[in-house]
């Protein structure tokens, strides 16, 4: 399947001083995942095949659970297109990734 989109917005319900650490864990396990991402100030976007992309939004979800979230809810859009998508082809006029 070709490169496609999914931005995260994951909300651990927690304690608030806890909220950023975790949510910082689950970024960090998408950075370790090699997929192409952008942080964004309510969401994360990531670049890659598509049910890896779903399985990375599955692991956040258990993450934040391990990580003492007594409930987990989250924000997925998709975007996917036949031969593809890249970031460089929705936002490179505005910005370098």
């Amino acid at each position: 399947m070709p490169e496609a989109h999914l931005s995260l917005q994951i909300i651990p319900m927690t304690e608030k001083e806890r909220l950023y650490p975790i949510v910082d864990k689950v970024i960090d396990y998408i950075k370790k995942s090699g997929v192409r991402y952008i942080v964004g100030p309510m969401e994360t976007t990531m670049e890659g095949e598509l049910d890896l992309l779903f399985d990375i939004a599955k692991e956040a979800h258990r993450i934040c659970l391990e990580e003492g979230a007594w409930r987990v809810g989250a924000v997925i859009k998709t975007d996917v297109l036949p031969e593809g998508i890249r970031f460089e082809d929705k936002i490179g006029k505005y910005k370098q990734v």
